[in-house]
């Protein structure tokens, strides 16, 4: 039988599935004579991490008592002028960025709520 390399057997790692992780677990298990637990239980969890979505859109759903507040902060995300700004805040719901990460979406959600918005991340 030809040895693997530590690459190839990580490669493999990376591309399998959580049921093919849990055969060879539990085959290492068997053979010799250990228990994984901890890793079996962690694999899941890192797998539904993985899933979140990579892309999402903050969408203005309020602008709450501070309209010229909330002006100024769509203002400073977007980059519009005063009119478009304004335009965009009276058309709530209005998506204020679209197809951005996560944490950017949180960073603007963030500004937009200390301002009084009412913020939608989807």
């Amino acid at each position: 039988m030809a040895k693997l390399t530590q690459d190839e057997i990580l490669a493999y790692l990376e591309e399998a599935t959580i049921l093919e992780l849990n055969d060879l677990v539990s085959a290492i298990e068997e053979k010799f004579g250990v228990v994984a637990a901890a890793a079996v239980a962690a694999a899941p969890a890192e797998e539904a991490k993985d899933e979140g979505p990579t892309e999402v859109t903050v969408t203005l759903t309020s602008f709450g008592a501070s309209k010229v507040g909330v002006i100024k902060v769509v203002r400073e995300i977007t980059g519009l002028g005063l009119v478009d700004a304004k335009k965009l805040v009276d058309g709530c719901p209005a998506a204020i960025k679209e197809n951005i990460t996560p944490e950017e979406a949180e960073g603007i959600k963030e500004k937009l709520v200390a301002a009084g918005a009412t913020v939608d991340i989807k």
